[in-house]
């Protein structure tokens, strides 16, 4: 029951048909005994002004910001944190004392859930495939991290190339925007070690989608898609069938989430619980 002295926290943005964030955030406030409540607030980038004005002045904590609001959102704030500055996006607002201050907890996800798999960033080579919101966080995590080389491939040229000298310039010189060609993917994967579809093919409801040919994966490289639903893209199956290493997003989720959790409320997250509670619901829906 949501009463004067529960603390709300809410996602802001549109659609928010797919998403797993407040079934997630929910159960990990109850199971950590908190008056705590999260809610999907669905609103455009023309609405978020007046949305967050309104959540400014009530009971809320904070809230995540997604699809198509990440960008936009920072003309609103008080603070912004140096990564997510940098980054140019947000996707977790803590209010505190009045402020919106500005974090971005994606590239921290991402990276978190993909050690899980390479173990240091440091020295790594990666091909990433798309530069937008979430693809931009990633990079700029992954040069944090000490990654050794970031080919970016990006059908917008301007998006791609912006990333890349802000890396270089902001972070660390090691990013490279290519022109997208079937030779320029195949010869960027045989010297990398990683490959990440950050595009958002193959999402539902477009699951035949896949950003390239199965015949330019590596044998041997991880292949790694940001999306989590479904768990299994079509990207992944054919990297699967070529021999790669396999990574999805689900990780992702749950790392960002944890982050952004630990910034509202300041209580180290129970990510297993977090982590239990999203693949209940990835199982209830393969069951239906």
């Amino acid at each position: 029951m949501i009463t004067l002295n529960t603390k709300l926290v809410g996602l802001l943005g549109y659609p928010l048909t797919f998403t797993f964030s407040p079934t997630m955030h929910n159960s990990t406030f109850e199971h950590l005994g908190l008056d705590n409540f999260y809610l999907p607030i669905e609103v455009g980038k023309e609405g978020l002004e007046d949305v967050l004005k309104g959540i400014r002045r009530m009971n809320f904590i904070g809230c995540n910001v997604t699809k198509p609001n990440k960008v936009r959102v920072l003309r609103y704030l008080d603070e912004i944190d140096e990564l997510a500055s940098k980054i140019g996006a947000v996707n977790t607002v803590k209010i505190e004392d009045g402020k919106l201050i500005g974090y971005n907890t994606d590239g921290y996800g991402y990276v978190e859930s993909l050690k899980t798999i390479i173990g240091e960033v440091t020295g790594k080579k990666f091909v990433l495939l798309g530069s937008g919101g979430a693809g931009r966080a990633i990079a700029f995590t992954l040069a944090s991290e000490g990654a050794e080389k970031i080919l970016i491939f990006d059908k917008a040229t301007e998006c791609g190339e912006k990333v890349a000298t802000e890396i270089n310039a902001g972070v660390k010189h090691c990013a490279e925007y290519i022109s997208l060609s079937e030779s320029n993917l195949k010869k960027a994967i045989e010297e990398s070690d990683v490959i990440i579809n950050a595009t958002g093919a193959g999402m539902i409801p477009n699951i035949d989608v896949t950003p390239l040919d199965k015949c330019l994966f590596k044998p041997g490289m991880i292949a790694s898609d940001i999306t989590y639903n479904p768990m299994k893209t079509r990207f992944l199956k054919e990297a699967e069938e070529m021999g790669c290493v396999t990574h999805n997003g689900v990780g992702m989720l749950i790392h960002q989430g944890a982050k952004a959790f630990e910034i509202w409320t300041g209580i180290k997250a129970p990510v297993e619980h977090m982590s239990k509670t999203v693949t209940e619901i990835i199982e209830s829906l393969n069951a239906k």
